[in-house]
């Protein structure tokens, strides 16, 4: 009987070990979407040398993620056509339907309000690259001296690409909950096997 308790502590100590939570990490920044099709995928190259093509549907999204395999999408429905209905075509220019999602107030740096999504339909010279389309229609723009884009109609208004745990309020750095209630509960069961093979040996001894 000894042995069993003991096999029981044993185990409960293992699974409470493998169930602890682990604080995520994941970095805060703008993430450069492609749309097609009535999907969004993630851009295979920065927006300093993407060209767009005429008609093309881009998207930018301000989220915290660990990499581009858990990165928010740009929310909501859209088209160029609606987009980009009132900008008639240029001879030699070129027209970007463009959403500009700001994220969530989770997502948000401390203190920081996200504005409302946005669109804009950017005409620009036909060799372009979809940051030239940006800042027709989003300045100010910030960038770091990595050319990493920063900010977009000058949100947020500081930081760029920071490391942020998902452990903290709002993804912030450092600020913890506390114990979890699983974390009490679990301590409880070990007390209570505990005491179980302290009984049984006590009753060895007696008998």
């Amino acid at each position: 009987m000894t042995r069993r308790v003991t096999l029981l502590l044993t185990t409960l100590l293992l699974t409470l070990g493998l169930a602890a939570p682990a604080g995520a990490t994941g970095y805060r920044y703008w993430s450069f979407w492609t749309y097609d099709s009535g999907h969004w995928a993630y851009a295979t190259q920065g927006p300093a040398t993407a060209r767009p093509s005429d008609g093309d549907v881009q998207g930018f999204r301000f989220s915290v993620s660990e990499d581009s395999g858990d990165a928010a999408k740009p929310r909501g429905a859209t088209s160029f056509a609606a987009i980009c209905a009132r900008t008639p075509a240029v001879r030699g220019q070129k027209r970007i339907a463009l959403l500009i999602d700001f994220g969530t107030a989770k997502d948000a740096p401390s203190a920081a309000h996200p504005p409302v999504r946005r669109t804009a339909c950017a005409r620009v010279p036909s060799d372009a690259t979809t940051a030239d389309a940006l800042a027709a229609v989003a300045k100010p723009l910030r960038y770091d001296t990595n050319a990493l884009l920063c900010a977009i109609a000058g949100y947020p208004a500081k930081g760029c690409g920071e490391q942020v745990s998902s452990a903290g309020d709002k993804h912030a750095d450092g600020g913890g909950s506390g114990p979890s209630v699983g974390l009490y509960v679990g301590m409880g069961a070990v007390a209570l096997l505990g005491a179980a093979a302290a009984w049984q040996a006590r009753r060895r001894r007696h008998a």
